[in-house]
């Protein structure tokens, strides 16, 4: 699986842009707020659907003011990415219209697609950024969207169950506020179904979230030693609010507590996971070298099962992330990279890449303009 090109307009800061990349490691550098992530970010959406940066579609077209005397003080233009991506045996065309005030539009080849989560699974791409440490260091939502969008990218009925499960969580929590100021007796029935279907769909986002983390801590644990010198440890514990065989008993438990507070309490949208190093919670006590490495980690390990899932390597956007890693996290990435198709980001100063990496292509960007180096 290799993009063979990528063509962006009105995107971000690009009014048009066209870029025919290699199938090795292309290298994208240039100063702060040039444009550089933006790129990998195009990338990003055509596979996973959304922005990593979590933006809105508004927010990734670009504005251009208009003459004071206008009305309007931004156009109405919209964005539009379009990826050219080679598989082994055909040819892919992924075509993304960015709308403002409408829900975006994806095509493959030309053929609309009526869902978006349908875009999942076309293109296999793992980004890694600084803001990656978040992962570890912050709450439980993140590390809940991290697991979603990853087991999601190789796993639709995940991804189904997923979706159908936060469609009927939705409903519960609205029939839960509109009961706390009008309680009729139909609506405990209609409760009643709403948590035979929360249940059917949340033990499947369990069971399968339970048993993704268990591949994951066997890499992770693997990788980490090896970045560790075999001193540290590292242990994924997953942290389910209900188990699958309780769900059921646990909502009818809290719900006289959901009535009052008017949200569902107990489910698979409360879960959480910890990293732990030799016992111990990173997030409280790791080192900022510690979580640097787990997230390191991570990444890679997402890389293996990505590989041991899909039978395919996928595609690695790595974005400024050189400049937070030592030497030896530096050469063990660039050792595990191995025959992936890479693409990598970083400022002019970053010579110790350009020498200790073998680029296939190197590309200047100066404000939305890509030059090609080699």
């Amino acid at each position: 699986m290799i993009i063979k090109s990528v063509e962006l307009k009105d995107f971000r800061n690009y009014e048009y842009l066209k870029m025919d990349f290699y199938d090795g490691v292309n290298l994208i550098y240039g100063d702060n707020a040039q444009g550089k992530t933006n790129i990998l970010e195009a990338i990003y959406i055509a596979a996973t659907t959304r922005s990593h940066r979590g933006a809105k579609d508004e927010e990734l077209i670009r504005s251009e003011e208009v003459p004071e005397s206008s009305s309007d003080f931004f156009n109405e233009r919209d964005a539009h990415i379009k990826l050219i991506v080679k598989k082994e045996y055909s040819e892919e065309r992924i075509d993304i219209h960015l709308k403002r005030n409408k829900p975006k539009g994806f095509a493959v080849n030309g053929v609309v697609l009526k869902r978006l989560s349908d875009i999942f699974g076309i293109i296999q791409v793992i980004f890694f950024c600084p803001e990656d440490l978040d992962i570890i260091r912050r709450g439980p939502g993140v590390r809940r969207h991290f697991l979603d969008i990853d087991i999601s990218r190789t796993n639709a009925i995940y991804l189904k169950s997923l979706i159908d499960y936060n469609k009927i969580l939705e409903s519960r929590n609205k029939l839960l506020k509109s009961m706390a100021f009008h309680h009729k007796k139909e609506d405990e029935k209609t409760l009643d179904i709403l948590d035979i279907q929360l249940v059917k769909y949340g033990t499947e986002v369990i069971s399968t979230r339970k048993e993704y983390i268990n591949k994951l801590k066997v890499r992770t644990k693997e990788i980490h030693g090896s970045l560790s010198g075999g001193k540290e440890i590292l242990d994924i514990v997953y942290e389910p609010s209900v188990t699958g065989a309780s769900f059921d008993k646990e909502l009818q438990k809290t719900r006289q507590k959901d009535l009052r507070s008017g949200q569902t309490s107990a489910g698979p949208h409360r879960d959480d996971f910890t990293f732990m190093i030799n016992g111990k919670d990173i997030r409280k006590y790791g080192s900022q070298g510690q979580k640097r490495t787990a997230a390191l980690s991570l990444k890679l390990a997402e890389i293996d099962i990505t590989k041991e899932i899909t039978g395919e390597a996928p595609i690695l956007l790595l974005d400024d992330v050189f400049s937070e890693l030592d030497t030896s996290r530096q050469e063990y990435l660039i050792e595990r990279i191995g025959n992936l198709q890479t693409f990598i980001t970083c400022t002019g100063n970053d010579d110790i890449i350009k020498s200790k990496i073998k680029t296939d292509g190197i590309f200047k960007v100066i404000n939305g303009k890509v030059t090609k180096e080699t």
